[in-house]
């Protein structure tokens, strides 16, 4: 299992080496985005399954990360997963944003990314870049 961490992470270091169009820190645009995906993906996911999974989230994280050729450390990642965990459980609610089965397909795009154009995504952008100005520099 480390093995094949490690061959992971020997991989993506290499990508990046060979692929200098991939990027390694975010803009604040770009942070709004991905945790905007990874809220608009836990929350779709729950509403759908009534189960918290941390795995989607994890996923999302990698798909977001790959389509917009970015490798974040993995500290990073697990932060930003950490905090679109807690905006979907506790904060969307406190912003009266529900996201309910029946908004799940309208949140995304046939390519599997958010839909900027869907009010509710918009919604949750604004609470996603609020968690972020709020949120203390490491």
């Amino acid at each position: 299992m480390n093995q094949h961490r490690t061959m992971d992470s020997c991989m993506q270091k290499r990508n990046i080496e060979m692929n200098p169009s991939t990027t390694t820190t975010l803009e604040p645009e770009s942070q709004t985005n991905l945790l905007c995906f990874l809220v608009a993906t836990v929350a779709a996911s729950y509403s759908l399954t009534s189960e918290w999974r941390v795995d989607h989230v994890v996923e999302s994280c990698r798909i977001w990360l790959a389509r917009n050729r970015v490798a974040l450390p993995w500290l990073e990642r697990v932060t930003l997963g950490q905090l679109a965990l807690q905006i979907a459980r506790r904060d969307l609610r406190a912003a009266g944003i529900a996201v309910r089965q029946s908004n799940v397909q309208s949140m995304f795009t046939n390519e599997m990314g958010i839909s900027i154009a869907s009010t509710l995504v918009q919604r949750i952008s604004a609470v996603c870049e609020a968690a972020l100005r709020e949120r203390p520099v490491a």
